[in-house]
């Protein structure tokens, strides 16, 4: 490797997330990988005569990930304006009109898009699993100075769209992310076909659980808000199957779509034998804080998900549901609302919670040796006595400033 091509950075503190902080520490780089994380002295050391780029009073981590988004909905920030006034079902109607009056495409929600992707990236986020209806998450994944995901979801409960969406799924590209919105808005018939070629091409299967609680009402037994909902949308045709007992996790067993790829987004009305199923399969989690609280569809088992060795991954919805897109801002609304929690335990989820969720845990997440070089140089106020303060520091105001961005 060529010597002139490494470069030292140091700072006051890097937290790796995968090992114990480190005061007064180093990361080595070279051509977009790290080569070692240290002690300053002991890494120069083992790379004299490099040069050292000092960041001072700031603390590097790696990129955030942010592992739930909907980049196409940026242009209905209408909906989170004020709070929220309706059921989520009412929500969900205003969402639909709004699209239906503005446009799911052109110029105004592409570039609404675009500026959505890019407040991300200045902010930290270095991957987006975006998940949408059109095109617009495949074109703005050319152009993301990080990575991001676009995810092609798939909608229809009814029997009479079954065929369609399959022979749909059919001409769909190997390359192609491919996933079910929810349990109340895809057929289950579908949402095994969609799983089955996750599976085979060794993708990530996201989809959105147990988010309202009208969801495991209409799993159960057939009836409730959801029910209404869709009957009143010509959906409901009574081709759904109701379990009886058990909840969303247990219908997705049965569906056979639970394993260590796929991606629970929200979560939040599960039990705590559902949460042993999930742990026992591997599924991961993606919380979504902000829009829960704007939707008011309740707070995610946590601290229960953490018991079972399960680490969640954090993401930040759209501006449909949630007022401001910051994973900084998930990651302090979820402090507030989970008290004990660490701090440690947060930030592990904005970085390689996410980066495990994503199937992405051996390149991105943490600093170590092998890892990309995608970190972040947070500006700390004042100095620091010990990694405590660093991580309550990074949970509670580590977005107050925007990082500096290091790739070499």
């Amino acid at each position: 490797m060529d010597r002139d091509s490494i470069r030292i950075h140091s700072a006051a503190w890097i937290v790796p997330v995968g090992s114990a902080a480190i005061k007064n520490g180093a990361v080595v780089v070279a051509g977009g990988t790290i080569l070692a994380v240290g002690e300053l002295p002991r890494v120069q050391q083992q790379y004299p005569q490099v040069p050292v780029t000092e960041h001072g009073q700031a603390v590097l981590t790696p990129a955030l990930v942010n592992a739930h988004i909907h980049l196409e909905l940026s242009h209905l920030t209408a909906l989170a304006d004020a709070p929220l006034d309706t059921t989520f079902t009412g929500w969900i109607s205003r969402l639909l009109l709004l699209r239906d009056r503005l446009g799911a495409t052109g110029e105004e929600a592409e570039q609404a898009a675009r500026r959505t992707a890019e407040q991300q990236y200045r902010t930290g986020v270095g991957v987006l699993a975006d998940i949408g209806n059109t095109a617009m998450g495949r074109t703005l994944s050319a152009t993301f100075p990080g990575r991001l995901l676009p995810f092609v979801e798939y909608l229809g409960l009814a029997e009479r769209t079954l065929a369609k969406n399959e022979q749909r799924l059919a001409r769909e590209d190997d390359s192609a992310f491919c996933s079910g919105h929810a349990p109340y808005s895809t057929h289950p018939r579908l949402l095994r076909r969609l799983k089955e070629r996750a599976r085979a091409l060794g993708h990530i299967f996201p989809i959105h659980t147990a988010e309202p609680a009208a969801e495991g009402e209409m799993i159960r037994e057939g009836k409730g808000e959801m029910v209404e909902f869709i009957r009143q949308r010509g959906f409901w045709d009574n081709s759904f199957v109701p379990r009886g007992s058990g909840g969303t996790i247990h219908y997705f067993r049965d569906l056979d779509l639970l394993d260590s790829r796929t991606l629970c987004i929200h979560a939040i009305h599960v039990s705590a034998e559902e949460i042993r199923m999930m742990a026992g399969e591997g599924v991961k989690v993606c919380l979504c804080p902000g829009s829960n609280q704007f939707l008011r569809t309740g707070t995610a088992p946590v601290r229960a998900y953490l018991d079972h060795g399960m680490l969640p991954a954090l993401g930040t919805d759209s501006l449909a549901s949630n007022p401001q897109l910051s994973l900084w801002r998930e990651m302090r609304l979820l402090a507030e609302a989970q008290p004990t929690v660490a701090a440690a335990e947060i930030f592990r989820m904005a970085t390689l919670g996410g980066a495990a969720a994503l199937g992405m845990e051996n390149r991105l997440g943490t600093l170590a040796a092998g890892k990309e070089a995608d970190l972040l140089a947070v500006p700390l106020p004042m100095e620091m006595k010990n990694d405590e303060q660093v991580y309550r520091f990074l949970v509670e105001d580590g977005g107050r400033t925007e990082p500096e961005r290091i790739k070499n």
